[in-house]
């Protein structure tokens, strides 16, 4: 598990290896991903966007981006959490991924951002 403090919000994300597939005659690799946003500051926070930036072994980055996380824009309150799961597809059994959430605080009314620690996808059977 990795996790990193932004502006009193906490992110934590754990991994897991989901498996192998073919798709138009490639293997990809499947891997899925649970996020904790924890907030522990005085202010409740609503989180409207995310910046994701995925890299494989290959060199091949993909950028998402888009409204909230999974179709949802949570509004969390001190001492609150979100989780969600999610996931991603790599053509390398190796990759890794970044990001940052926009949030607003509803006390300020100020957007920040909140920074999602790198963490490293890696499928079990490659590992020396």
């Amino acid at each position: 598990m990795v996790q990193q403090v932004t502006s009193g919000i906490k992110i934590s994300v754990e991994t897991v290896f989901e498996g192998t597939f073919y798709k138009n005659y490639k293997v990809h690799y499947a891997f899925g991903y649970k996020v904790t946003i924890e907030n522990q500051s005085k202010d409740a926070v609503q989180l409207n966007s995310r910046h994701w930036r995925i890299l494989d072994a290959l060199n091949n980055m993909e950028i998402i981006e888009g409204e909230g996380v999974i179709g949802k824009k949570p509004v969390i309150k001190p001492g609150e959490l979100h989780t969600y799961r999610s996931g991603c597809l790599l053509a390398s059994p190796f990759g890794a991924m970044q990001g940052h959430y926009n949030m607003v605080n509803f006390t300020t009314s100020n957007e920040f951002k909140v920074y999602i620690p790198t963490f490293k996808l890696s499928a079990p059977f490659a590992l020396n």
